[in-house]
């Protein structure tokens, strides 16, 4: 009896829906007393809107009432709409593929493939996937890898951590150091007066340094799991996965054999992969383009395989449903930022951050920075809308306290990128986390020790670009 009384008073983590509600909740009381301010909006690169850094003026007092608050949830669906809906046909898309049976024949010949070194598809998979990120900025095609891996990492005896765990810190390691990244590299050197492109061989230090650790730290886990699954961090989340994907111990007896169908549907979707590949880097497309994409590839696909119109729209639906929570959370994330918009706070808590940053001595300032901008990430989770935002003041502000425009953008693109897994107001991390089937507070669980680390490495790499003066 007293073991279950204390079973009972064991602290749990609120639901994530209550986590945001509160954080809503506390952004719209904070508009009653935090001074209201704005930045005038200019036009900047590439046709975006960004800020007069020296336009702020304080205005007058806006707080968010209740009438007001009550909508914030259904217009953070609204305004999040691309992620929602990206998130739903991502999701049916998959479920088509899976019901084609090729999911199942990739993850077949893989496991079989690795089923003697299975740890090595660690960083083979977490590199492909940093240096897609790091090349075309969308840490969001996580989204697309963890239906694709999960049930090969579960069929070789790993947990679902494991799979989100590959797709969410290779994509986020090779965002955040933005090699060759036009979303916040690119945008935000632009805002500076910095070259394009330019110190890519510090950054590309920076980007093997962080993979390198992010996959240390994950095969350090799998090991766990794989010499004992009770090490799981999801051990019970995982019971309906394993009755799926495992077959005892070892990969299945019979090996899945491909019809000529299937291998023109496999055809097919590397022909889709290749044709979106090239959308995101030639045509600047993203979620919408994307989107559309995906609707087309589960068609033509599905058909290809031998699958009929209605096995098709009900593969669509099936997914819908699987990731209508993942869909959902994407928006009340958003309610945050709506809330502080609505009440003209966020241009304020900018700029006072932005003023504690100039009282820094010159060699914290590239540091005071990064944590100036970790903490913006917070409020403002999207990439390029940050560095819209923030880079117009930090970049003057720099110059000021001497540091180099170099540096500031990395200080940007570090504070910026690894918190985008950390987050709960992070929409696309929060879907895939859904998607994966891992609880948000077991991913924190499992993931804040290595993102002290990534932070420590973000740290060392200002200290060092500030004690060099890099400039590229």
């Amino acid at each position: 009896m007293q073991g279950e009384k204390e079973k009972k008073q064991k602290f749990q983590m609120p639901h994530i829906y209550v986590i945001l509600f509160l954080f809503s909740a506390i952004a719209a009381i904070a508009t009653y007393f935090v001074p209201a301010g704005e930045y005038e909006r200019v036009p900047g690169p590439e046709g975006r809107t960004t800020i007069d850094a020296n336009s702020y003026t304080e205005i007058e007092q806006t707080p968010v009432g209740v009438v007001d608050f009550i909508t914030v949830i259904p217009r953070g669906l609204i305004d999040a709409g691309e992620v929602v809906f990206f998130t739903f046909i991502i999701g049916g898309m998959f479920m088509v593929l899976r019901r084609t049976g090729i999911i199942e024949i990739a993850v077949d010949k893989l496991a079989r493939k690795f089923a003697h070194n299975s740890i090595m598809l660690i960083p083979v998979l977490t590199t492909v996937f940093a240096v897609i990120a790091t090349l075309i900025g969308t840490p969001e095609l996580s989204l697309v890898y963890i239906p694709v891996i999960m049930p090969l990492m579960i069929a070789l005896g790993y947990d679902s951590i494991v799979a989100a765990a590959i797709a969410l810190c290779g994509t986020v390691v090779g965002f955040a150091a933005g090699v060759l990244n036009p979303i916040n590299t690119g945008l935000g050197q632009k805002i500076a007066g910095v070259p394009v492109f330019s110190g890519i061989g510090f950054r590309l230090v920076i980007f093997v340094v962080a993979v390198s650790a992010a996959v240390f730290f994950i095969m350090r886990y799998a090991k766990k799991i794989k010499k004992n699954p009770l090490n799981s961090f999801v051990y019970e989340d995982d019971h309906e996965k394993r009755d799926l994907y495992q077959h005892g111990s070892q990969v299945q007896i019979e090996e899945k054999t491909t019809t000529t169908r299937q291998k023109y549907a496999i055809l097919a979707t590397f022909i889709f992969f290749g044709i979106l590949v090239y959308g995101v880097l030639a045509q600047g497309w993203f979620m919408v383009e994307m989107s559309g994409l995906f609707i087309i590839t589960g068609i033509v696909v599905g058909l290809i395989a031998g699958l009929n119109t209605t096995e098709i729209s009900e593969g669509f639906n099936q997914g819908f449903r699987d990731v209508l929570v993942g869909a959902f959370i994407v928006g009340v994330a958003r309610a945050v930022a709506v809330v502080m918009e609505q009440g003209h706070i966020m241009d304020t808590v900018v700029h006072s951050l932005g003023s504690v940053v100039a009282d820094f001595p010159p060699m914290l300032g590239a540091v005071g920075m990064y944590i100036v901008q970790l903490l913006i990430n917070f409020l403002i989770p999207s990439g390029s809308g940050q560095a819209l935002v923030t880079m117009p003041i930090m970049a003057p502000l720099s110059d000021l306290i001497g540091v180099t425009r170099q540096t500031s953008v990395l200080a940007f693109q570090l504070g910026d990128g690894f918190a985008h897994i950390l987050y709960p107001t992070s929409g696309y991390f929060m879907a895939a986390l859904v998607i994966a089937g891992v609880p948000y507070q077991k991913w924190i669980r499992f993931f804040f020790p290595l993102f002290l680390i990534f932070a420590s490495i973000s740290i060392i790499s200002l200290i060092v670009a500030q004690l060099i003066q890099w400039t590229g």
